[in-house]
C-alpha cells in the first residue's frame, strides 16, 4: 500500500541545507544525496510501517550512503515527513524536533 507523502516546511529546509554542504564539499554530491533522500521517501511511502519508532508516533529511516535519517509520522491516509537531520545531532532532541515541527 503506498501513501501519499507530505513533507513539512522544516523538512524542505534540512534538505536545501544539507544539499548545499554537499554541493560545497565536492560537485554534483549534493545530487547524490537527494537522490539517496529520494530513494528514502519512496521505501517510506510504500513501506510506511517498516522503520522503527523512536519516540510516540514517530518513525526514522536513516538514508543511504548519508548520515541522514528521515523522521515522520504515518497517518491514516498519509505519510508526513517532518524532518531529515544529520544522525550525529543529539538523538535526545529528535523528538521534540518532531513534535515542533508537526
Amino acid at each position: 500500500m503506498t501513501l501519499p507523502v507530505v513533507f513539512r516546511r522544516r523538512f524542505q529546509d534540512d534538505l536545501g541545507a544539507g544539499f548545499d554542504w554537499y554541493e560545497e564539499q565536492r560537485s554534483g554530491l549534493g545530487e547524490e544525496f537527494l537522490s539517496a533522500v529520494q530513494a528514502t521517501l519512496r521505501s517510506i511511502a510504500q513501506f510506511p510501517e517498516m522503520f522503527v519508532f523512536i519516540h510516540r508516533d514517530v518513525r526514522r529511516a536513516i538514508v543511504s550512503r548519508f548520515p541522514f535519517a528521515v523522521f515522520y509520522v504515518v497517518e491514516s491516509r498519509r505519510v508526513v515527513v517532518l524532518r531529515v537531520l544529520h544522525t550525529a545531532r543529539d538523538p535526545k532532541i529528535w523528538p521534540r524536533i518532531g513534535r515542533r515541527a508537526r
